[in-house]
């Protein structure tokens, strides 16, 4: 079964705050544009149709006045409780608030799992307010995806993404289930290297199949450092469709037939795609989807 473990939907340009395009910072008001690049959830529901499964994630930032709420979130995915899975979008530096967020979408909303975008969000990643969400993270027994957020606006703080700084993190927690977003990009080789020193730190895939040329070289360096088995197969919805990203990754040689530069080998490329990634995380879905 094919599992897409990275998308987002939202009802309105407003809930992105300083992450919304520079065209819709006009008026009328942003809460009341449209919903940019098709992200509403019909629109989500259409796109994600390969996949057996699809996690969906909130998110919630303080410093980009932003928040896709989790209430919305976990409605949808309420519609559609064997195809869809929650992650609830927490800000840790927010600690106590985002403390009791986890444990209300946990308890309250039943939602699976957390994300945090710590660029986006002005945290560096092993600080100890931080390390307080991922212990109770680690209590509730919730995976939790890191977005490196260097494409969502200039506001961003790139020190705070380097995927070399959950290292600490990983230390810490080793039973967490850690997901780094789009292989880390840029910083890919930190990422590799992360995934084999730590056993329950994985990556996904999305944002860098629309980019062929770096995710071929993302993708043959983790081959070359041997953590191919630890790559999520993730589309970054609305930015692709699951479709969409299934031809990019098998398609991905056509960059380089007819040169001496190396292969990555298609079992491990269809791994990627048919990877069982709940059972890596530890989420089970309703009997019917088993």
């Amino acid at each position: 079964m094919i599992i897409d473990c990275y998308t987002h939907t939202w009802e309105n340009a407003g809930q992105l705050g300083r992450c919304v395009p520079t065209d819709y910072h006009t008026t009328p008001r942003a809460e009341e544009q449209p919903v940019p690049a098709g992200a509403d959830t019909g629109a989500h529901w259409s796109a994600t149709e390969p996949a057996g499964a699809t996690i969906v994630l909130g998110f919630a930032s303080k410093y980009l006045q932003a928040r896709i709420p989790n209430d919305h979130v976990a409605a949808y995915v309420g519609e559609h409780p064997d195809r869809l899975i929650g992650f609830a979008g927490i800000d840790p530096s927010q600690p106590k608030e985002a403390c009791e967020e986890a444990r209300r979408a946990c308890h309250e909303l039943s939602m699976r799992g957390l994300a945090v975008a710590p660029a986006a969000q002005d945290f560096h990643p092993a600080s100890s307010q931080a390390m307080v969400v991922y212990a109770q993270a680690a209590e509730l027994g919730l995976p939790m995806i890191f977005h490196t957020g260097v494409h969502i606006c200039t506001a961003v703080k790139l020190e705070y993404a380097q995927p070399i700084l959950l290292d600490e993190v990983a230390r810490e927690f080793p039973a967490l289930k850690i997901i780094i977003a789009h292989m880390g990009f840029p910083w890919v080789n930190e990422t590799a290297l992360l995934l084999g020193k730590h056993e329950n730190v994985f990556a996904e895939t999305s944002w860098l199949l629309n980019e062929p040329w770096q995710a071929y070289q993302a993708l043959l360096t983790a081959h070359q450092f041997g953590v191919m088995n630890k790559l999520l197969f993730g589309s970054g919805f609305p930015n692709a469709s699951a479709a969409q990203c299934i031809e990019e990754l098998y398609g991905i040689h056509h960059l380089v037939h007819g040169t001496n530069l190396p292969m990555i080998p298609r079992e491990q490329l269809r791994g990627i795609v048919e990877r069982d990634t709940l059972k890596l995380l530890d989420i089970t879905l309703p009997a019917s989807q088993l």
